[in-house]
């Protein structure tokens, strides 16, 4: 019996603390032997340069990753451990099993940097090895070395045996509503807003009421928002994330600027863009898809 490919989800602007692990992330490392979550045990907490450690510190190949990049990841602010695709084999003499997850870092430059790690027990013993890449197209080299120990060419490229497209989504279901609890920050919070406004590049975003307001905020929220995607079969390489800043203003009140981040644009690139309204956020980013060919 065998299970394959799990849906993938596309990184970050400059947010608070998304939390270290999606519910998806955890569940699923948690039917592993070692009971281990990204970076360390299941539930616990740990700042992006702790998270990295981790991660080098259990991986094979942890020297590949140059230091170039690893001055990059120092200044995270945020990360994020994502399910990329898993597959597990258990008609040989022990279950073998090999997983992939995709690791978000939030830079403090607002650009967002991504780390791949490849899980397997396809070793002599049944013990967990762990691989790095900062590539995708190398870790999906290496995930086909491991399918074919497990037995078999399923993996990416394969696309007859991938599981059904709406996986993804079902597993976001399955984690069920989400509501962020808010913890205000007040470090530089109308500083936040006017950086968050500057890279935006609707044109039908928050107008001048709004930035004259956000200038007395006394705290700011981020939370990365879950929505379901459906995606089409083969490999999706779109990017499209929600992400909600709230701002606690004088006297009490609060606003919420929808943040849009996604690459369904003509050259790929990453950009930003801030709506007053969740509602109208996504009714951008369908018509960005739209007009991509893309289904979310």
């Amino acid at each position: 019996m065998e299970n394959s490919r799990a849906g993938e989800n596309g990184s970050g602007s400059e947010r608070e603390e998304w939390g270290n692990q999606s519910p998806a992330y955890r569940a699923h490392r948690g039917r592993t032997e070692h009971g281990q979550g990204p970076g360390g045990p299941a539930g616990a907490e740990s700042t992006p340069i702790e998270h990295v450690e981790a991660l080098l510190g259990r991986a094979q190949n942890g020297f590949e990753i140059d230091e170039r990049m690893l001055g990059r990841l120092r200044t995270a602010l945020m990360h994020q451990a994502e399910l990329r695709s898993y597959r597990q084999r258990n008609d040989d003499r022990r279950p073998l099993r090999c997983n992939s997850y995709r690791h978000v870092f939030l830079l403090a430059d607002g650009s967002s940097l991504l780390l791949f790690e490849l899980e397997h027990n396809t070793g002599p013993e049944d013990v967990f090895l762990y691989e790095l890449y900062a590539d995708e197209g190398v870790l999906d080299r290496a995930e086909r070395r491991v399918h074919d120990r497990i037995g078999g060419g399923i993996g990416p490229g394969s696309e007859t045996e991938e599981l059904p497209a709406w996986l993804a989504e079902e597993l976001l279901l399955a984690m069920g509503p989400v509501q962020p609890r808010r913890e205000y920050v007040s470090d530089a919070s109308p500083d936040h807003a006017r950086r968050l406004l500057r890279r935006a590049e609707n044109e039908d975003g928050p107008g001048e009421v709004v930035r004259e307001l956000l200038q007395g905020a006394l705290g700011h929220h981020i939370a990365l928002i879950t929505k379901p995607r459906r995606r089409g079969p083969g490999r999706d390489a779109t990017w499209c994330r929600f992400y909600e800043h709230a701002f606690l203003l004088e006297g009490g009140g609060e606003l919420s600027l929808w943040e849009l981040e996604h690459n369904m644009n003509t050259d790929g690139r990453l950009v930003c863009e801030v709506y007053l309204d969740e509602a109208e956020a996504e009714v951008a980013a369908d018509r960005h898809a739209r007009s991509q060919g893309v289904e979310l």
